[in-house]
């Protein structure tokens, strides 16, 4: 059995990798760390794992980390870098779903999150946990930086014509929507029901810091410059992402646009595309760690239009390492994520 640890177990994704790591048949999750809950039962805060997680919550420290096979960073920026050499070198694996080692230019994070980076050489070492790119580099990291949700729906939107360059590099939009969630469990004016119900918002217009990991791995894609504008939105609901993805055809016009997308992800089982014509829906996908996209050309004019979901909490972070985790220790990648989406 793996032996897993789950550092910041008390936020939504800490309670999310429990609930899928809890029914995993290969794991046992070895601790749970959290300062402010140390001593008190996991099942005693979230009722939903009773009969099902015994843990108590624990101090973070390398030490009791160290009897772990694999570290899972449930933590604000910055934490799993002040943890993550020492854990290495006792041969502990790390998943870190914060943004520590998403960006491999340490000016670059410095810039984007307000702060030094203390281990930029691990920047180098880290391999991106989008399955759909680095599936063969994950399977031997030691270190994945779990993409962040946004870029997970929108890199899977725009990869296949990216990659492929069907359309033009420069001047693409994602106009892309969270529910509160992803925003995390803490006690913010913004997040409360009575600001965010019944109300719909923009956020982070100037410069959102999901734009250049987004950025970083369509570049990579198509080894080129990429031009796009990110524009993230506020939804009134607990769960999901719906990104909105625009760009210009270019070269062959009679592209078969729908073609691409199914040759693009013919063989990943968590990606999705559905039927020409349609039109994914955020419950469609809640609960689970698939996307869902269409692909449409409005009036066969030179506009492309993606869309693309995903449950920010699952194959936005928490399903998303926990299949990271599945390629880095051989298993079958789909182990403990074949969860259906629920409906309604």
């Amino acid at each position: 059995m793996i032996q897993a640890g789950i550092v910041g177990g008390t936020g939504y994704t800490g309670v999310e990798l429990l609930r899928i790591l809890a029914v995993h048949p290969e794991v046992h999750i070895h601790t749970v760390t959290s300062r402010a809950d140390a001593g008190k039962r996991v099942d005693d805060m979230y009722p939903n794992l009773r009969g099902f997680v015994s843990a108590v919550f624990d101090e973070p420290s390398v030490k009791s980390l160290s009897a772990c096979d694999v570290v899972f960073f449930a933590t604000p920026n910055g934490t799993a870098m002040r943890m993550a050499e020492a854990l290495l070198e006792r041969e502990v694996k790390i998943v870190d779903l914060a943004a520590d080692f998403r960006l491999s230019d340490p000016s670059v994070w410095e810039h984007w999150y307000g702060e030094s980076h203390v281990c930029p050489d691990l920047l180098h070492e880290a391999v991106y946990g989008l399955p759909e790119v680095n599936r063969e580099r994950i399977r031997t990291a030691r270190l994945i930086a779990n993409p962040g949700c946004y870029p997970t729906a929108v890199q899977l939107g725009l990869l296949p014509l990216v990659e492929r360059k069907c359309v033009h590099l420069d001047g693409m939009i994602a106009d892309a929507k969270s529910g509160v969630s992803g925003a995390g469990r803490k006690a913010e004016i913004p997040m409360l029901m009575s600001e965010a119900g019944e109300s719909f918002k923009a956020y982070g217009v100037k410069g959102h810091r999901h734009l250049p990991e987004i950025r970083q791995g369509l570049e990579q894609a198509c080894g080129e410059p990429v031009g796009l504008t990110f524009v993230a939105h506020l939804l009134p609901m607990i769960r999901g992402i719906h990104a909105t993805m625009y760009a210009r055809l270019a070269g062959d016009k009679t592209v078969n646009l729908q073609s691409v997308f199914e040759d693009y992800y013919r063989h990943e089982p968590f990606v999705d595309v559905l039927p020409a014509g349609s039109h994914p829906d955020t419950r469609n996908v809640k609960g689970s760690n698939r996307c869902q996209i269409a692909v449409h050309r409005p009036q066969d004019g030179d506009t492309v239009v993606v869309l693309s979901v995903i449950d920010n909490l699952v194959k936005g972070a928490a399903g998303q390492a926990v299949q990271n985790m599945n390629l880095m220790f051989g298993l079958e990648e789909t182990l403990g994520l074949r969860a259906i989406g629920l409906y309604p």
